[in-house]
């Protein structure tokens, strides 16, 4: 590939974790309020980087060119590109952290300019030579952005159907294939193509393969047109066909057949990550709601508003949760995260589309103001999210991962297991870097349903007391009676084989599952907090938070207590007059 800087690369420095974990954190912390402050007020209709200018991009469908100038200005590339190469990448939560303030804008340029950067070169992080990586880290240093064709078991997601095939030739390979719908294919600088290489059908069925756009050349290779989407319209989707194209044999990334397994490991990153960018941008429609509730008026917000409002912060709240302990479990608990990571992708789109609708209902006609700074944002993230991957084939996929887990878990894992280490749930504390090569595919335990158990013990002392606390605990307890309850029919499952997924009835285990999940990280993280920020160390959220979770879930849920919702209103009101995000960070947003 081309090289557009020089790089020297040192290695890692060594450092108590503790120590390197606290300048990371205030780094990334650092790096997330330069951006948040040079794209400037959203809602500034002068504003080059708002979303007046950013809303009318996307109705042009061409990418914001001065905003992805100032991305580039600032190195964001420089994030996806591990510390020891020379890049920023320490941590996947912080990675989030840092990439919100782009996100909370715009999904298509978060995803356009660079993210799709890291879900290519993942595969090199995790299994690539040193030439390759220091390869890639000089190009996505320079600016570079990389392209990822993947094979259909992987993404599973209708928009990127197909395959490519590679066959063993004298000095590597001969690449067949075509994908219409790839990111970025037209302007990528490097190529991470998932290429079957075995015709059976198996785990070893595929390999990774590093390209150098710059010498394909046709007629082996053809660029197909541009692809026009209903969400994402600024992001460049187009196609790539490949015939008989000559590949050389030092870009095999790993070994051969290792496409699957890389798979499988790089999109534990991909997945959380996105879940936990994405709350980001719905954070931006919740605050255009409220808006559109306090606008002229002097008084409190209608009483009409105060169900929606509260639930949707509170889930918002829990989406965060739930994403950030992933996050941060891919970092502290590498080869046990995977079933948790794909279960955070099942749980949060679902709750971000009922959340819009929600929205939807307190912003009216004017969520669909598509050229309106103060309340278009919904209109344009209802398009966005179902081609972000956050739509019904992205769900599939991670029931392919939660299915053939639960009856293992069941047997071996649920009430039986320690609880994972409290550093997991609290914010601020240090851990250790990302290492993709560490993250494991299978086995494992269940560190989630053990720290819920853990939860509901130490709160089972309140119950009957009143209040929020004795709430949060009939809450909790719900939830492990729900959890001793699907255990006793996943150790009824049969034998995972080819049919399972097929069965609604075993597909619903992963609903539930999923859920339990997210509870548990919502009281992880309540019990996590230090006090700083009195709202959080408040049990008022997550009272809020579990009872809608468990609403979902039809276990039995105690009366919210007197003063639940008006507690996390007036939070929600609070922020949105002082420019705070609703994410668990509070962050000072750009006004």
């Amino acid at each position: 590939m081309t090289t557009t800087v020089e790089t020297t690369v040192a290695p890692a420095t060594v450092a108590p974790v503790t120590a390197r974990g606290l300048t990371w954190e205030a780094d990334a912390r650092a790096r997330a309020a330069r951006l948040e402050t040079l794209l400037g007020d959203p809602c500034d209709p002068a504003n080059p980087h708002g979303l007046r200018a950013l809303f009318a991009a996307d109705d042009r469908r061409v990418p914001p060119a001065a905003t992805e100038q100032l991305l580039a200005d600032e190195g964001l590339g420089a994030e996806f590109v591990p510390l020891a190469y020379g890049g920023r990448l320490t941590r996947a939560d912080l990675l989030a952290r840092v990439l919100r303030p782009v996100f909370r804008r715009d999904v298509a340029l978060g995803f356009g300019y660079g993210i799709t950067s890291l879900f290519a070169t993942g595969a090199v992080w995790a299994a690539g030579s040193p030439a390759q990586r220091r390869g890639v880290a000089d190009l996505l240093l320079g600016g570079g952005r990389a392209a990822i064709l993947h094979h259909e078991l992987a993404h599973s997601n209708a928009i990127l159907r197909h395959e490519f095939t590679a066959r063993t030739a004298p000095g590597g390979y001969r690449l067949h294939g075509r994908k219409d719908v790839i990111i970025n294919a037209a302007r990528a600088d490097a190529q991470v193509v998932y290429a079957r290489t075995d015709p059976a059908r198996g785990p070893r069925s595929h390999s990774v393969l590093l390209l150098d756009p710059a010498g394909q050349h046709a007629p082996a290779v053809r660029h197909l047109p541009r692809v026009t989407t209903p969400g994402m319209r600024g992001a460049l989707f187009s196609g790539l066909e490949f015939d008989d194209y000559a590949v050389p044999g030092d870009a095999l990334v790993g070994g051969t057949g290792d496409g699957v397994a890389l798979a499988l490991r790089t999109y534990q990153v991909n997945r959380s990550l996105i879940c936990g960018v994405v709350t980001a941008a719905a954070d931006t429609v919740l605050h255009s709601a409220v808006r559109a509730a306090t606008a002229g008026r002097s008084g409190p917000v209608a009483r009409r508003w105060h169900k929606p409002l509260t639930g949707v912060f509170a889930d918002l709240l829990a989406c965060d949760s739930m994403a950030t302990v992933v996050l941060r479990a891919l970092s502290l608990l590498p080869d046990r995260a995977h079933v948790f990571a794909a279960a955070v992708k099942y749980v949060v789109p679902d709750l971000l589309r009922e959340n819009l609708e929600e929205l939807a209902t307190v912003l009216g006609a004017r969520g669909y103001e598509h050229d309106s700074p103060e309340y278009g944002a919904l209109d344009k993230l209802v398009r966005d999210l179902p081609v972000a991957g956050l739509g019904h084939a992205g769900t599939a996929s991670c029931q392919a991962v939660i299915v053939p887990q639960l009856r293992r878990l069941a047997e071996r894992a649920w009430f039986a297991e320690e609880e994972p280490p409290p550093e997991l749930f609290r914010q601020g504390a240090a851990l250790p870097a990302l290492d993709y090569g560490a993250l494991g595919i299978a086995g494992g335990g269940d560190f989630m349903a053990a720290s819920l158990v853990g939860s509901a013990a130490r709160l089972a002392g309140s119950r009957g007391v009143g209040g929020q606390i004795a709430a949060l605990a009939e809450l909790a307890e719900g939830f492990v009676t729900e959890l001793r309850a699907l255990r006793e029919q996943c150790r009824r499952l049969p034998a995972y084989g080819t049919t399972a997924l097929a069965d609604p009835a075993v597909c619903v285990l992963s609903d539930r599952y999923s859920l339990i999940v997210a509870a548990a990280a919502v009281l992880g993280v309540w019990e996590g907090q230090d006090g700083g920020d009195p709202f959080l160390a408040d049990a008022a959220w997550a009272v809020l938070a579990l009872s809608r979770l468990g609403e979902r879930l039809g276990i039995p849920v105690p009366d919210l207590p007197d003063n639940c919702l008006q507690q996390v209103l007036d939070e929600l009101v609070r922020r949105y007059r002082t420019g705070r995000s609703c994410d668990l960070d509070a962050i000072p947003l750009a006004q």
